[in-house]
């Protein structure tokens, strides 16, 4: 894909593809989990749909994530950025119309932009479905490559204050003003790492951990404070080993603000305590 800057901007995560050995029992995990509906789809997949959040769930391996979707603002939005991007190819997903199209990052990985179709969803507490994260063994080929999509680098975390490219850990970029709507940490394998629902405030991070509570599902990670977004979060598994995040308070920032650095320390992940280290 040639270097470009193609008309992203604002571009907001809509839904992803979560696959499983049993997805069934996973969609119904999540139905659970989130207080949403769910429902079979023609191709034999699932739907689990809520507030501001879709997921579809797909028979494929433990913890998954074979694409994820944006959305853009209208059918023009969609159409002008097919007309600057290179490589892309048609892509058929349920919960978008059919004009929809994608292209592959350097781990294989399926980004599609899309116009949603008209999806029932309502109910269960506040939670959009914001971000999503991987895992990679290529971490500068995937900042060049999403930057070159059009997003926008809003932090990067190095090691030891280093500037040079071989010292990235982690890179956070945001196709609209909320501090990212992908990430990705270098990993020694390539793999997703976990998505994230953003709540409206502290007191709804409250009343999610009262929801896991009530169901028996243990916090994996936190409560906590990322450092890059400045975000309230915690983290849960599901019975796949994937990780969701339940987040508040994530930072705004225009899309003219330049990326700033953090060291790779435990502190950068979280300000509150210890944290999970990718690598």
């Amino acid at each position: 894909m040639a270097a470009m800057t193609p008309p992203l901007w604002p571009a907001r995560l809509h839904h992803l593809r979560r696959d499983s050995p049993q997805p069934e029992r996973l969609a119904r995990f999540y139905g659970e989990l989130l207080g949403d509906r769910v429902a079979p789809l023609p191709d034999a997949s699932w739907l689990v749909a809520g507030r501001g959040r879709q997921l579809v769930i797909g028979k494929g391996d433990a913890a998954s994530v074979p694409y994820f979707a944006l959305q853009m603002q209208d059918a023009a939005h969609l159409e002008g950025y097919r007309e600057k991007l290179s490589g892309s190819e048609g892509f058929s997903s349920p919960l978008l119309e059919k004009n929809a199209y994608a292209v592959t990052d350097p781990d294989g990985r399926k980004v599609v932009f899309g116009v949603p179709k008209e999806t029932a969803g309502e109910g269960g507490l506040p939670g959009r479905l914001q971000h999503f994260v991987c895992a990679t063994e290529r971490l500068p080929q995937m900042l060049e490559f999403y930057r070159d999509l059009g997003m926008v680098e809003s932090d990067r975390v190095l090691e030891k204050d280093s500037r040079d490219a071989d010292a990235l850990a982690a890179v956070f970029l945001r196709s609209d003003p909320e501090h990212h709507s992908f990430a990705a940490f270098r990993a020694p394998q390539s793999r997703p790492d976990h998505h994230c629902y953003e709540t409206n405030g502290w007191l709804d991070i409250r009343d999610w951990a009262d929801r896991m509570a009530s169901l028996r599902i243990p916090l994996w990670w936190g409560p906590g404070r990322h450092g890059p977004g400045n975000n309230l979060f915690f983290m849960i598994e599901d019975p796949d080993g994937h990780k969701v995040e339940f987040s508040a308070e994530l930072e705004l920032m225009p899309r003219e603000m330049p990326h700033r650095t953090w060291p790779h320390e435990q502190r950068t992940l979280n300000l509150w305590g210890s944290a999970w280290m990718r690598s």
